[in-house]
């Protein structure tokens, strides 16, 4: 932990934009001393600022979270600006959605469905090349010159002819009296000289030397720290709170009844726990959920071998698999999953009369500034939000309902001091009190035509909806509910895809691939075992299936040449192939796997194929395929969260374990050269990774694994 930040409220700020200090490429927090410094600087967009002393400063309206979108989003204005690198730096956008919104998203402002480069790509390149145009066009003007005979290269803007040369902050002044050009030319692919190379992160020296700066790091004069004891079962609330033990402790405040929950107010964390340790709360149940486990998988199981809600429908499935021969079919089962980032839900607030304040890693800052609004009765430009580094997240930090973030309002509004307060979660409080990746049921029905390709295919889907508050009986069904199931990626003439929603009162939300998680598996999985019906190798079955799509075909013959597929393998030894697209980006993994006398098995190497368009940083691009496929196998070998009476069973990584590094498996990444458009990589390494090892512990075992996670062997099928 850095030493907090104790002298005032600007100097915490000051402090914090200058953690960077000494680092070429850093990250700066904005306040009304930083806004004041930088009005001497050229801004010709809400994108861009350059100093006098030639340092380019990328405003970031996405999130940075460890996937890399500050690196990503200061290259493309770097390009197209020709800036030196080592000048270049980055710094946070406040929550602003009429300057900085995700454009994929309409006027919303937010980081998520790996769309950072998707929906940045043209906005920030022409970012670049504007304050580039105002800068030769300063040039031209106080050299005399032609501007079409200006060149800028690597920071620095020269006329050959006159052998004038200028870095860019000597132009700044010049450049700021010019109208912003309504227009400009972009780079051609074959022009790029930043995009397409391994740049150095902008985040990674300051986090190496402990220098970055996350919500947990954030002290302000006079913050008091809350925790909250949430209810053992979901939907309880505090019906009688005895909380004479708590206010008796030292650094104990304040104790608080809220609806979610009863807060401690307290100096410091440890205060607080101990004050949290010594409630004793008698809670209202009446509406909890008493959701068992074993209760729930029997009930999907019950429900997927129903009709269900039809969501795309072509030909007559039900007909042909009636008339068929032979069918097939299968049932795959995947837990709840809790989305366990390294650092925990927390958030810093800081209330007035006509404001509020908040420091915290916001994914979601147009959701979270309404919630907020609406809740405190301001206007969404009241609620300013700091933005941080966040430790991960995976989609937790992008509640629609904003929870973590409200009950932390919650509390600042009920002591009513107009104190700074920080919001802390401990790992068990997001574990057993957070949002989770749904558990899902699929049951498929196949029959396959003369040549062994499917003729009919029949997949029932059993969920609960995603969106927030979506209901069981919403005539329309969220697509994230089907999404990888219902666009199939195979060409099936009589194709059939239904659904069941459930309400079971645990609550949900997206997880890292949102949908296609659940769906990839079921679907891929299921596609090998027609391929291993009608004897035809996995791959070459995939490959006739798809031939007319030349970029999943792509990536599927890549990863199968990269792996060695059809290649002898140890005795023991399996390998199992997949290829799925999710968030407009074509992955296929090939796993390879060796097995044990007792059962167990090990994931020895993982070859990744991916195209994803333009690759912006392909060194960033392989770390997000490398750590998809770490967070899938921890997921697909040992995590599960269970519960029993509605309570959840588990708390930490102890019975929800992380993947240890000796079980990281070699990672291959190969990246298809592409001159489209981006598309994402935070989370289509996700999706392929079950599948295809389930698929290679069935070449190794002759075993179908059809339940997640993968241990014990026992849950193995014939």
């Amino acid at each position: 932990m850095n030493a907090p930040f104790k002298s005032t409220r600007r100097g915490f700020l000051k402090a914090g934009l200058a953690f960077g200090a000494g680092l070429t490429l850093g990250f700066r927090l904005q306040d009304a001393d930083a806004a004041s410094d930088a009005a001497a600087d050229f801004a010709p967009n809400a994108f861009v600022r350059i100093a006098p002393d030639s340092r380019v400063t990328v405003i970031a309206k996405h999130v940075e979270f460890g996937q890399g979108a500050h690196t990503g989003l200061a290259t493309l204005v770097a390009e197209e600006l020709d800036a030196d690198w080592a000048q270049v730096e980055v710094e946070a956008a406040p929550a602003d959605a009429s300057r900085y919104a995700n454009l994929n998203w309409g006027t919303a402002q937010g980081t998520g469905g790996s769309s950072a480069m998707n929906n940045s790509w043209l906005q920030m390149r022409e970012a670049g090349a504007t304050a580039r145009a105002m800068l030769v066009a300063a040039a031209a003007a106080e050299w005399r010159v032609p501007a079409s005979e200006i060149e800028v290269a690597r920071g620095r803007v020269r006329h050959a002819a006159s052998g004038r040369e200028s870095g860019f902050g000597a132009l700044t002044a010049r450049a700021a009296t010019l109208p912003v050009p309504n227009e400009v030319a972009l780079k051609k692919p074959d022009e790029f000289v930043l995009i397409g190379r391994s740049l150095p992160r902008t985040d990674v020296a300051a986090k190496t030397a402990g220098r970055a700066q996350y919500t947990q790091d954030v002290y302000l004069p006079g913050m008091r720290t809350a925790l909250v004891l949430h209810p053992p079962r979901f939907g309880a609330t505090p019906a009688k709170v005895d909380d004479a033990a708590a206010r008796k402790l030292p650094g104990v405040h304040a104790v608080l009844k809220l609806d979610s929950g009863v807060a401690v107010v307290a100096d410091g964390f440890w205060n607080a726990r101990r004050g949290r340790d010594a409630l004793v709360v008698t809670w209202d149940e009446r509406g909890a959920s008493r959701l068992d486990s074993q209760d729930q998988r029997e009930h999907y199981l019950a429900l997927a071998a129903q009709s269900g809600r039809v969501v795309r429908n072509e030909g007559d499935a039900p007909a042909a698999l009636a008339k068929a021969e032979r069918s097939l079919e299968a049932v795959y089962e995947l837990p709840y999953l809790a989305h366990a980032s390294m650092e925990p839900m927390n958030c810093v607030v800081q209330l007035a009369k006509d404001r509020a304040e908040l420091w915290y890693g916001a994914q979601s800052m147009s959701g979270d500034q309404n919630n907020v609004a609406k809740l405190l009765g301001l206007e969404p430009k009241q609620v300013v939000i700091h933005q941080f580094y966040a430790g991960g997240s995976f989609g937790r930090r992008a509640d629609p309902r904003a929870d973590y973030v409200l009950e932390a309002v919650n509390v600042a509004r009920a002591l009513d001091d107009g104190q700074p307060l920080k919001l802390v979660w401990t790992r068990e409080d997001d574990m057993r009190a957070g949002r989770y990746r749904p558990a899902t049921t699929h049951a498929l029905q196949a029959t396959l035509d003369a040549d062994g390709n499917p003729l009919a295919w029949l997949q029932r889907i059993v969920s609960q909806p995603l969106l927030p508050g979506a209901k069981a009986s919403d005539e329309k069904i969220d697509r994230t509910v089907h999404e990888g199931a219902s666009d199939l990626a195979y060409a099936v003439p009589n194709l059939r895809v239904e659904a069941h929603l459930t309400e079971p009162g645990v609550p949900v939300l997206w997880w890292r691939s949102v949908g296609h998680t659940h769906t990839a598996f079921a679907v891929e999985c299921f596609v090998d075992e027609c391929a291993h019906a009608v004897g035809v190798d996995p791959f070459e079955y995939r490959r006739r299936l798809i031939r007319n799509d030349p970029r999943r075909l792509a990536v599927l013959e890549r990863a199968a040449r990269e792996a060695g597929w059809g290649t002898p393998l140890p005795a023991g030894h399996g390998r199992g192939i997949a290829v799925h697209r999710s968030f407009k980006t074509w992955v296929a993994e090939v796993v390879e796997v060796s097995t044990a006398a007792d059962g167990d098995y090990r994931v020895e190497r993982v070859t990744v194929a991916v195209d994803c368009g333009t690759a912006i940083n392909p060194d960033v691009i392989r770390a997000q395929m490398e750590g998809g496929v770490g967070y899938a196998l921890a997921a697909v070998l040992d995590q599960a969260i269970t519960l029993e009476d509605g309570v959840v069973q588990q708390g930490n990584f102890d019975d929800f374990p992380l993947l240890r590094i000796d079980q990281m498996p070699r990672v291959d990444v190969h990246i298809i050269t592409s001159t489209e458009a981006p598309t994402g990589v935070g989370e289509p390494g996700v999706p392929p990774l079950a599948p295809a090892l389930a698929n290679a512990l069935f070449a190794a075992t002759g075993k179908r694994l059809r339940r997640l996670p993968l241990r014990p062997a026992s849950n193995a099928t014939v």
